[in-house]
């Protein structure tokens, strides 16, 4: 089936949809409120079915060139003390590439057929269901009338705003705030260029990567009672993170300015349905998983397959989009509920956590364990290849 669709947001679940949807014959409009791509974002492991995804789109080997290649993660105390190591394979049953989420979207940006209309600083202000179609109203006072409106615009989603209620009907918040930023200092790149490292530390953590042009990646994940994010990221972070020691002086110095951050509150989305009408919800519109999963890119992109692989086989938009939602929810779900029972492990919240958490990081080097590890980070093993393709259930 054919359709002429408007994709909200040009982020990891809405390029990928895009792609797809352009690649199986379909007319795609892509609107996105930033000027342009986003250069701030954190160091994703991509993993899973998203990568299955990646690998059916033909774009698997453009992630391999763009991708980190990190063996392990260190637990290091405030004197640069080694504490643990952390097996990448512990993140995954399969093949894992660690790339920058900037990177990830330029993939998939350079990838779109010239078919896709892509427009950036376009803002959607009003969405309105008709029959047998959408009409989709633009901050410049233009309308797009489709067959299908996807709201792939994230965890703060205006779409998901406009045709389904306020985002506090939906969102759970986590108890976190997160940032992520990139500086340059050569001393602070010159300590983590072998492994990716993490503060052994409660409560507030960093990690730092060593990027190929000489930078570095840092992200961060605090305890902060108060949902509410802060109006000066900048000032937020160096406040959140002070006092930690070995090399987080140096990278909170080389914080950049407010505009180049990353930060947010660490959350999940859960809506009792994800479509009405011929308006569907992707990616962490629908369903955010929060930090805490990890695979919130790899969901995105292979949510994004598999609508795109319904509509394909469905004989009506509203059965497509029930189809997808009737496969893909309890993927997502499972992965949420794996986030929640594992918040303790990912930030400890006392010294005793802490040694805890270590104790488990070298009993993961044990196969046996190690495979347990991996089930509990990565949750139940998903295929794509299960999901798509032709299908008949009852309406």
């Amino acid at each position: 089936m054919s359709v002429r669709t408007v994709i909200c947001g040009a982020g990891i679940s809405g390029l990928a949809l895009a792609h797809r949807l352009a690649a199986l014959g379909g007319e795609v409009v892509v609107v996105e409120r930033a000027p342009g791509p986003r250069p701030q974002g954190y160091m994703i492991d991509f993993f899973g079915p998203g990568l299955e995804a990646a690998e059916a789109m033909g774009l698997l080997p453009a992630l391999e060139r763009a991708a980190y290649h990190y063996d392990e993660g260190q637990l290091v105390d405030r004197d640069g003390r080694r504490r643990a190591t952390l097996r990448t394979k512990s993140f995954s049953r399969g093949p894992l590439l660690s790339l920058l989420r900037p990177d990830l979207e330029a993939v998939l940006a350079d990838a779109l057929p010239a078919s896709v209309d892509l427009r950036y600083g376009t803002a959607l202000t009003g969405v309105a269901n008709r029959p047998g179609g959408v009409t989709v109203t633009l901050a410049d006072g233009g309308a797009l009338d489709a067959d299908l409106l996807v709201g792939a615009d994230g965890i703060h989603s205006t779409v998901r705003r406009l045709a389904f209620g306020p985002e506090d009907r939906y969102l759970r918040y986590l108890g976190l705030h997160t940032a992520a930023f990139v500086f340059d200092a050569p001393d602070v790149h010159a300590a983590v260029r072998h492994a990716f490292c993490l503060t052994d530390s409660a409560d507030r953590q960093m990690g730092f990567y060593a990027l190929r042009d000489g930078r570095v990646a840092a992200f961060t994940v605090h305890r902060s009672a108060d949902p509410a994010t802060q109006d000066d990221p900048r000032a937020a972070v160096q406040r959140a993170y002070a006092g930690l020691g070995w090399v987080t002086p140096r990278a909170l110095e080389r914080c950049p300015p407010a505009e180049e951050i990353y930060y947010d509150q660490v959350a999940q989305i859960e809506l009792p349905e994800w479509s009405t009408g011929r308006v569907v919800l992707i990616g962490d519109a629908a369903h955010a998983v929060s930090l805490i999963a990890g695979q919130g890119a790899s969901l995105g992109l292979a949510g994004a397959f598999l609508l795109a692989d319904r509509l394909a086989h469905e004989p009506a938009i509203e059965r497509a989009t029930a189809g997808f939602e009737r496969l893909w929810r309890p993927v997502v779900e499972d992965k949420q509920r794996n986030a929640r029972s594992m918040a303790r492990w990912f930030l400890p919240s006392s010294p005793a956590d802490l040694r805890v958490r270590r104790l488990m990081l070298r009993l993961s080097r044990v196969p046996l364990v190690m495979g347990y590890v991996s089930s509990i980070l990565a949750g139940k093993d998903t295929r794509l290849a299960d999901l798509a393709g032709p299908r008949h259930h009852p309406c």
